[in-house]
């Protein structure tokens, strides 16, 4: 499994793939995570609050780019 992160002042992205294929992203917009598989396949969900984690780790991203660019003046 891997995981793929990151934000910016006005964006951000959170998934989790598995050999290529999107498992789980989350949707900032629709405020709700996302597991894209067709439903015929076996599907590895993300445990409860999967969501809300992605928020959390989203605020931690833009104070830490915030820091950092910070530092850098």
């Amino acid at each position: 499994r891997f995981r793929i992160a990151g934000c910016s002042d006005s964006d951000g992205e959170e998934m989790y793939t598995l050999d290529g294929e999107e498992m789980w992203y989350a949707d900032f917009i629709d405020k709700k995570g996302v597991e894209p598989q067709p439903s015929f396949i076996d599907h590895i969900s993300l445990e409860e609050g999967g969501y809300e984690q992605a928020v959390a780790n989203q605020q931690v991203c833009r104070q830490n780019l915030e820091n950092v660019r910070k530092a850098m003046k």
